[in-house]
């Protein structure tokens, strides 16, 4: 159940944030231009490639490489394929996780290798693989961590991760937002030198001008009727959300958001782009997750019951292409369903801008769920 009481109690929602994910989107911005400065203290600036890498492989572990991967894949386009090398293992802790190159992996593709941790021995044992097998090895991962001394051996490039105190007091959530923009800024810097990604200096500084003004629309101390994500969080409540993308910032965005809600207040979600969505989703806003779906006899006491769990569209929209829009037909597919539907679009901008107000809002709509819900 939600305490939307909490939500308005700037004080109880600190009190709360015990993992500081309220501080780490709050400062999104910030961390922005840190780890900005970070890769260009370590060189990346005076980079000069012969040429795109045939292919970029990521690793790391959890939703902050996935989500990097998966964001710098739509960002880079077909320019060079983007690919995560997913772990194997018995579990997800820092000694069992084991990653390995493909087999095609040589000296004219990228291996960025990106984690909050930097103490997986598979990731160092990947590093030298790479090495041997001639590929170029960039890694962001805290400053002094064993990663660096293995990158530094195989000839690669280590940047130090964007770190603030607090991300020491709690073990750092794949999902968390400080995590995200720490690992991906050095690594847009680096795709933009090699011509992968455009990300200049003024862009990463326009997503952190970005990013700031979303935590002063979206912060603790910002009332929930004129704060889109505590009220993105309550309408969340005690539903299933369905999450349609449209655009091609939104798809990643989405996704990110699903990750989120999973791992930050344990809300499960189904996140689907748009038009396919509306033929993949119809059975579910049709079936007993439907809105108007309750049986039962309508007189009967419902006070010591557990709320029936329905289906909320969110909807999260960025310039479709071609101008083409299935918008129209995703309310009216809700509404014919008696399902409610959020929406969210950003300002204009750079597409780089209008990524990063979309997860911004996700994240603290996500953060604020999971306080407000006291997981």
């Amino acid at each position: 159940m939600l305490d939307e009481s909490l939500l308005d109690t700037p004080e109880r929602l600190t009190d709360a944030d015990h993992r500081g994910l309220l501080r780490g989107a709050a400062e999104a911005g910030a961390r922005v231009r840190t780890a900005a400065r970070h890769a260009a203290e370590a060189g990346v600036g005076n980079l000069k490639p012969d040429g795109r890498p045939r292919a970029v492989l990521i690793a790391g572990p959890g939703a902050a490489a996935t989500q990097a991967a998966d964001l710098l894949g739509t960002l880079a386009g077909a320019g060079s394929p983007v690919t995560r090398l997913a772990p194997t293992g018995v579990a997800p802790a820092a000694g069992a996780l084991r990653w390995e190159l493909p087999g095609w992996a040589g000296s004219v593709d990228l291996l960025l290798i990106a984690t909050p941790d930097g103490t997986e021995p598979g990731l160092s044992l990947l590093a030298e693989q790479a090495y041997r097998r001639g590929c170029t090895v960039v890694a962001v991962a805290p400053a002094g961590c064993p990663l660096s001394e293995s990158v530094n051996a195989a000839h690669g490039l280590f940047i130090p991760m964007a770190t603030a105190p607090y991300d020491q007091d709690e073990p750092l959530a794949g999902a968390a937002p400080g995590v995200l923009w720490a690992l991906l800024t050095p690594l847009l810097v680096l795709l933009d030198r090699t011509a992968l990604v455009d990300a200049p200096p003024e862009a990463v500084e326009k997503i952190a001008d970005r990013l700031d003004r979303i935590a002063e629309r979206c912060g603790p101390a910002i009332v929930t009727y004129s704060n889109p994500a505590k009220t993105l969080a309550a309408e969340l409540a005690d539903s299933l959300p369905v999450i349609w993308t449209e655009g091609t910032s939104a798809g990643p965005a989405g996704r990110r958001f699903a990750a989120a809600l999973a791992e930050l207040s344990g809300t499960p979600a189904v996140v689907a782009d748009l038009p396919e969505a509306l033929a993949a989703h119809t059975a579910l806003l049709a079936g007993r997750l439907a809105a108007g779906a309750d049986p039962d006899d309508f007189f009967r006491d419902r006070v010591e019951e557990t709320p029936a769990l329905h289906a909320r569209v969110v909807l999260l929209r960025d310039r479709p292409s071609g101008g083409l829009t299935a918008a129209p037909n995703a309310r009216e597919l809700a509404l014919s369903h008696d399902t409610p539907m959020s929406e969210l679009e950003p300002e204009a901008g750079g597409e780089l801008e209008t990524l990063a107000e979309l997860i911004a809002i996700t994240d603290f709509a996500a953060v604020y769920l999971a306080l407000a819900s006291g997981a």
